[in-house]
Formats: C-alpha cells, structure tokens, sequence
C-alpha cells in the first residue's frame, strides 16, 4: 500500500472516532523538484489506520518559519501631566508575529503582506530556533504577499517546493503549519473544501479554502499537500469569534511563484498586467437569452479604445469562458488570471460570440496614460491645500480606482485638514471636471487656471454624479 493511501485511510479513522524582475518563471532550488502526485485511491484496509502524516511534516516544517515584525513608536503621556510640564514621550516597542515559508534555499522566504505591514525591523525564526534578520524585498497589498530576503551569510536552506495547483481538487487532503497564538509550530490536517473563491476577503485573488485549522499566527503558514508541496500560503479566516470556524483561505501558489519573480527581479511591488475588458457574471436570465445551457462566463460590457483586448478584437457583448485554458465565471476571476500572467505575455481568450465559440490572442500590458504630475496646489482660490493628480488607466489601476471609471480627467488625491479646499467640501476621490466652462485635462492646467481666475465655478464627479458649485 502506498503512504497516500494509508494516509487517506488514517484520516478516515480520525473523522469516524471523532465528532465536529518582472519576466519569465526563473529556475530556482525547490521549486519544480516535487513528485508525480500519487493516484487518489478509497482507502484499502484497517491496517493502514496506524499510519501518520509524520513523514509530510517531517519533510515541510523545517521549511516554516515564525516572522517578527518590530517597529518603535511615541507613546504619549497623560495630556493632565503636560499642563504642568511633565511627562516626556516614551519609545514603545510594537511587535507583530506571522509565519513564513522558505521557497529558495539562498533565504527567500514568502509570508503576508499584513504581517509585515508597518515593521521597521524584521526577524525570522528557523524550526530549529536559529534566527535570521531579514529584509522587504517586495510588499504587495492587493495580493496580500510580502517577499523577504534572510541575511543568511551564505548559508543554504531546507526549502517546499511550490505546487502551482493544475491538479488540486475540492476533498484533498492538506496539511496548516504555522504559529497559531504564538504558541509555536502546529501542524492541523483537514481538507481542501473549494477552490477559486473570489468572493471573499478584501483582496484581489482566487482562493483556496480549506478547513484544516487557520487561526492568529498561522498568516503567512503553508498550506501543502501529501506529496509536501506547496500549495498557498495561508491569509485569512472567516470566523465570528476570531478563532478558527473551519472556514479559511490559502493563496494559490500560482500567485506566489508571480510575487516570488517579481521580488527577484528587482520589483518591490507587483505590476498587473490589464486585459482591457470588463463585464459581469452570467445570470441564469441572461445566459438564456443567449442560448446557453447554463451561466458560464463573463458578458463584455466595455472595451478600452486601444487596449489588449480592443487589439485582440473583443467586443462588447462578447463571452469570455476562459483565459489560457482556466475558465472564468466572475471579475475577480479574470482579473486574477490576467493578474498572473507577465506584462507582455499572451493571454488565449475562448470567447462565444453570436452563438460561435472564437479564439482570441490579447498580449496583456499595464494600465498606460498621462504620468501621475501629483501637485499640492497653493494660492488664494477654492482648490488651495488640496494634493491633485492625473487621472489615467495605469494610475487609477495604481491607487485602486477602476481603470474605466477614471479614465482621463484630475483627481483630488489628498486634502490638508484645515485647507480653504475641505472647508468648501471637495473631499479625496472627487474628480475636477471643469472650471469656469473649461475642461480640466491635466494637474498642470488646473493649477494654471486657478492662478488666472477671481471667480470659480467648480464641476467636480462624485460617486458617478457631477456636481457643480460657484465660489
């Protein structure tokens, strides 16, 4: 009998006795160096039940680390005591602590963005007590992945190799390491309970869900499977209490080998390529109007004027059922396969048009446009102490704006708290349309026409709605 098998059977036994850079992939140590996956198999006899996950922790937890995350602050004193002239501000230390896995044998380790966000010093603890200072190598918030780099002083490292998921699927078995509460290194088992879930946390991605036991620490853990290969890295829960509801989310891995190649490329955060494209989720009303037998894909609403996708020859009304062979039912899902891909890399589009399946080749770039120009204008007219910026696809996409909805124009980027610009009521996000019956195209322009004039009258877009005013 093969260890998957017994391992399955072992696991069985437990459920019955118990009630609830940018460019191409480099080539480096641990990665690609994995087994074939066993065949899944129903478990065969009693006899494999005294079987253990040992040798799959045995062969990853040396790879998982803790990261400490440390900054200093100013502690302020009793505001009653500095009337009197006492009281001096103290240095108080902030720690925070995560898990991380080592993907290169040279010290690259892969954790949380969260868990790093904030630090100033950063330390990672081995499974065998050694420490490493370490530094960023790159902080992605959107992905929620940071990339750190162990000052190892040429030492090598024991690594997990990276699984980028072509043949998981949903009732594997998986493994959690991490540090949960800090109480150490813990290993919990359970399952893989869905794949591809879009539709949950803050973040941009396509998630594993599993229901092994992710809880405060585990962040930035691994999430592997019987063959100890990597297959995401743990970031989040979904829990009314704070503790583990058996209900958690791991990183693809796929993500992770993009976050990995861009670090090592000299990239600190990741650059998305854009499709161009944007629509909605099939419903079951409109995929019947289109012939289709159920709700598959994603109905084209808008097409950038010379993007990818325009080049590519999408058009409104379209379907696209897939990129590169991954089918897409939602956004955040073609957002997530594009996101995967490298500036200037082809995406395969199968999109249905009137009732005919086509194939489209979109080589994906950045958001491009007008360069961000950031101006804090100054002077005696509406606008004062408000930070402005040029609004275009690749800013937008930058600050997290839709690349369509803000596509050309100035935004209100930032507001100084006592400016003549927030008591008017502009507020951060407004975007400047017109001044005087002039069309506002650049930061340098408006700045130009706010010097010139004595009387405003202001046509700002806010929340989809313009609004104009007269100062």
């Amino acid at each position: 009998m093969t260890l998957k098998s017994a391992l399955l059977v072992s696991v069985c036994a437990v459920l019955a006795a118990c009630s609830p850079g940018e460019g191409k992939s480099q080539d480096y140590q641990g990665f690609n160096q994995a087994p074939a996956p066993a065949t899944r198999k129903v478990p065969g006899d009693a006899g494999a039940m005294k079987s253990s996950f040992s040798p799959v922790v045995k062969q990853t937890a040396p790879a998982v680390v803790n990261v400490y995350a440390r900054r200093v602050t100013r502690q302020q004193v009793d505001p009653f005591w500095q009337l009197f002239g006492g009281g001096v501000p103290q240095a108080r230390v902030e720690q925070s602590l995560g898990s991380g896995v080592i993907v290169r044998a040279d010290g690259i380790v892969v954790t949380n963005n969260h868990v790093v966000q904030g630090g100033q010093e950063f330390m990672v603890v081995l499974n065998d007590r050694r420490e490493f200072p370490a530094k960023v190598l790159l902080a992605d918030e959107r992905s929620d992945l940071a990339i750190l780099k162990l000052d190892t002083t040429g030492q090598k490292f024991p690594t997990i190799s990276l699984q980028e998921g072509h043949d998981l699927e949903v009732g594997d078995l998986v493994l959690a390491i991490g540090n949960p509460f800090g109480v150490g290194q813990t290993v919990t088992n359970g399952i893989i309970s869905a794949l591809d879930r879009t539709d949950v946390g803050q973040g941009e991605g396509a998630f594993i869900q599993t229901d092994a036991a992710i809880n405060p620490g585990n962040s930035g853990g691994a999430l592997v499977d019987m063959d100890g290969r990597l297959i995401g890295i743990n970031s989040f829960i979904l829990s009314r209490s704070g503790s583990s509801a058996g209900v958690g989310f791991a990183i693809p891995a796929a993500m992770v080998r993009r976050a990995v190649d861009t670090a090592l490329g000299g990239k600190s955060t990741l650059v998305r390529p854009w499709l161009g494209a944007k629509g909605d989720g099939m419903t079951t009303e409109i995929a019947r109007s289109l012939g289709l037998s159920r709700p598959d894909g994603i109905l084209v609403s808008d097409v950038y004027p010379g993007g990818p996708a325009d080049k590519a020859g999408l058009k409104t009304g379209d379907v696209i059922l897939g990129i590169n062979g991954e089918a897409v039912n939602d956004p955040k899902a073609l957002n997530y396969r594009v996101g995967l891909l490298n500036p200037n890399d082809a995406a395969a589009l199968k999109v249905l048009r009137a009732g005919k399946e086509l194939s489209l080749t979109a080589r994906v770039t950045p958001p491009s446009g007008a360069p961000k120009d950031q101006r804090a204008l100054s002077g005696n007219f509406p606008l004062n102490g408000a930070t402005v910026v040029n609004l275009s696809p690749a800013v937008a996409d930058e600050i997290g704006l839709d690349p369509f909805a803000a596509s050309k124009g100035v935004m209100i980027y930032a507001l100084s708290g006592r400016s003549y610009a927030a008591a008017a009521g502009f507020r951060p996000g407004d975007i400047v349309k017109d001044v005087n019956g002039q069309a506002i195209t650049s930061t340098a322009q408006l700045e130009s026409v706010m010097k010139s004039a004595r009387r405003f009258t202001i046509t700002i877009s806010r929340g989809g709605q313009n609004i104009t005013a007269q100062f």
